[in-house]
């Protein structure tokens, strides 16, 4: 009798734990529901990353003209350094 009651519940187990687990799932979410409370909405979430990250740049960007740039050719940090510096401005 018993290898034919376990020839059964193997046969059907998906049959049976299937709606089990629904229920036990159902169960803990609510329960965890109750246990947490209401959760107040959150206003930040309806906006992108990208949208947040805009905002955020445009607070920190200074107060002067981003039109007004220092030309390249007086940046001395972005000239290559040469052998013996042959090609910076000054050098010998």
């Amino acid at each position: 009798m018993w290898p034919l009651l376990w020839a059964t519940l193997r046969t059907y187990a998906p049959y049976v734990t299937f709606p089990v687990a629904l229920v036990v799932g159902a169960v803990g979410y609510h329960v965890e529901q109750l246990l947490r409370g209401p959760q107040p909405p959150a206003a930040d979430d309806e906006r992108s990353i990208a949208e947040r990250r805009e905002e955020r740049a445009l607070r920190e960007m200074p107060a002067h003209d981003p039109t007004c740039v220092r030309s390249l050719k007086d940046r001395l940090e972005f000239a290559p350094r040469a052998v013996l510096d042959r090609n910076r401005p000054g050098g010998a």
